[in-house]
């Protein structure tokens, strides 16, 4: 399997990255970004481009779009244009292969949180394209393996968090990096009968 790979240097998509280079059915990742991941490995090429809207050319079987911002401080207008248009701009470019969007719990199209009205919008087009796409929806997210937030804030509110992370995955639905690179490379080589998943979906497969 061949994976085209969106955000490999945010928490997520560092995580995501690490699963594609460990599994064995997994023979190369194209990662796209502003910024090199600093990475080496075999099975890894990274294209660093200014536009990152533009889909290096390459045979690919699945796209892992882990790509994001905080909506902290952000005007709609300014978060559309990440969120939804520079996704759908990539989505359109691709085609008989399996799309997955990491959204998040509580996206809502008619939701009152402007992040989750946008995210709502950006899966529902998503869903229309000729992909197999599917919208992965995590809660609360430990990072492991030494990944990190790019975003101040939630490198604290990590530090602070991860020693009760068993308690707090008993109070809220939670899942680790780890769990969602795994989920994703399951989702692709088998598909998933629903096509939007929560975080006990993510956590089963």
């Amino acid at each position: 399997m061949n994976v085209l790979l969106y955000g490999a240097t945010g928490m997520v998509g560092q995580g995501v990255l690490r699963e594609c280079l460990l599994d064995p059915g997994v023979e190369g990742v194209t990662v796209v970004g502003r910024n090199s991941t600093g990475e080496t490995h075999p099975k890894l090429r990274e294209s660093v481009q200014l536009d990152v809207g533009e889909v290096p050319p390459g045979d690919y079987d699945a796209c892992f779009f882990c790509l994001g911002v905080s909506s902290f401080r952000m005007s709609e207008a300014d978060y559309k244009r990440i969120t939804y248009d520079l996704t759908l701009q990539v989505a359109a470019q691709l085609k008989d292969l399996t799309f997955i969007y990491v959204s998040g719990a509580g996206t809502d199209t008619n939701g009152r949180a402007m992040w989750a009205r946008v995210k709502g919008r950006t899966e529902d087009a998503l869903l229309a394209l000729p992909l197999r796409a599917y919208m992965f929806r995590p809660g609360y997210i430990q990072p492991l393996h030494g990944i990190t937030s790019r975003t101040r804030l939630y490198r604290v509110l990590y530090r602070i968090g991860n020693p009760i992370f068993p308690l707090v995955r008993r109070i809220v639905p939670s899942t680790t990096t780890e769990q969602i690179g795994r989920a994703m490379l399951a989702v692709a080589r088998d598909g998933f009968p629903q096509h939007v998943l929560g975080t006990r979906e993510i956590n089963s497969l």
